[in-house]
């Protein structure tokens, strides 16, 4: 397999880049994304390859790995440029529509139709591929956030993690009262995935879909139920809003692995964070609790695809690399070599079953989760921080709930209008 550093030093490709043809040997080019600590992805990656070299003579697959901070551009380009694209890439599960709309993606849906071990993923990491009800890619892993709660602190103050979001306010405002050191719950006022579940969990919803079309949701009522809900975490009884209503999702796991926060929501792609810092041995994980008792909040469902380009002159050869890519058996190694959630239900109850804290995730997932709007307008949505700025506004007291809801999704609208 000729397996590439970066993208520096390519060999040209060959393609015609046109993809009228379906080349059935040649070089079937695959960018993937280059994780910190890349050796036991690549190493996984290597036997993919390997075997489907063996499996179809005349083929070789070239893997490279690209930056993950400007991939970005490097996808985009490789759209606009097909004599050096790529055949298979890995792309963000959010980016879907965008690339969809960018006419780079390949519409695979009569291959995923007839892959067989489609029938068992989730709901949610079907719909991060489906745009209009068509298919343009595999998934590959999910990432998913629980409540992770310090121990010790719960052990000296006599807490149980809390069973519902009012539970959870009420717990943050014990643990804050015995320590003023700490925050109840870290939260953020521009930590977007974080705060999602309180809308969903009250019933509300981002944005809803008729006839291929959008529109915010945010300033309809049960939305604004959850929007109050997080918003009311911040304050000098848990979480001072001169502090936190800055602070992203890095930040608010970074306050509890660095021991001052006695709650936070984090996914289980933080785990290495929390055993680098000081609650080391001293935490656990529940999920995130709904509105009602036994209830779990819908978390937002990351994570990234495998999408084969509309551009590619060997489209047959790349989906089948694209299945084995995505395959349960590369997910099930993917995780124990880096950690990644599979998005086939009976792979992740297997590894669950091997390894104890990813369960409360698991849990999660299989409650059911949520994802963003199928629409190339929410790469614009989330960039110019639309949500954000709502939640900033409500805690700052510059806005009420209403004002700065309606003030989101007027400008929801005019995203999806574009």
């Amino acid at each position: 397999m000729g397996l590439a550093a970066g993208l520096a030093g390519c060999a040209p490709s060959t393609s015609s880049g046109g993809g009228g043809q379906d080349d059935k040997s040649g070089t079937v080019r695959v960018w993937l994304f280059r994780e910190v600590g890349n050796e036991p992805k690549e190493k996984v990656v290597d036997k993919v390859a390997d075997r489907f070299e063996k499996q179809h003579d005349g083929v070789e697959v070239d893997v490279q790995y690209i930056p993950i901070d400007s991939r970005a551009e490097k996808i985009k380009g490789a759209f606009n440029d097909p004599d050096s694209a790529p055949d298979v890439i890995e792309y963000g599960n959010t980016d879907t529509a965008g690339y969809v709309a960018d006419g780079g993606l390949a519409d695979i849906s009569d291959e995923f139709g007839s892959w067989d071990a489609a029938r068992d993923l989730d709901p949610t990491a079907k719909k991060s591929v489906t745009v209009e009800g068509k298919q343009y890619g595999l998934p590959l892993f999910v990432g998913v956030r629980a409540l992770y709660y310090r121990t010790d602190v719960f052990d000296e103050l006599n807490l149980e993690p809390p069973r519902t979001l009012d539970g959870l306010a009420a717990t943050a405002k014990k643990i804050r009262a015995a320590h003023k050191d700490m925050y109840g719950i870290a939260v953020g006022g521009a930590y977007t995935y974080g705060a999602m579940p309180f809308i969903w969990a009250h019933g509300g919803e981002l944005a809803r879909e008729k006839g291929g079309s959008f529109t915010s949701a945010l300033d309809a009522a049960p939305a604004k139920k959850g929007i109050k809900a997080y918003t009311s975490l911040f304050g000098d009884d848990n979480c001072p809003a001169g502090k936190c209503a800055k602070m992203g999702g890095n930040e608010t796991v970074e306050a509890f692995a660095g021991g001052k926060a006695g709650m936070a929501i984090g996914g289980d792609f933080n785990r290495q964070a929390m055993e680098n810092g000081k609650v080391q041995g001293k935490y656990g994980v529940v999920p995130l609790p709904g509105v009602e008792k036994g209830a779990i909040a819908p978390a937002f469902a990351g994570g990234n695809n495998i999408g084969v380009l509309k551009s590619t002159d060997h489209r047959t050869l790349a989906v089948q690399l694209a299945e084995q890519l995505a395959g349960k058996r590369t997910q099930e190694q993917l995780f124990e070599a880096m950690g990644f959630l599979p998005t086939f239900s009976d792979t992740r109850r297997k590894v669950a079953a091997r390894e104890p804290f990813v369960k409360p995730f698991v849990r999660t997932l299989d409650a059911g989760t949520e994802f963003v709007p199928a629409s190339p307008a929410w790469g614009t949505i989330d960039s110019s921080l639309i949500l954000p700025e709502m939640f900033q506004r409500v805690v700052s007291g510059k806005d009420d709930v209403d004002g700065a809801a309606a003030g989101a999704a007027e400008k929801m609208d005019e995203a999806f209008a574009e």
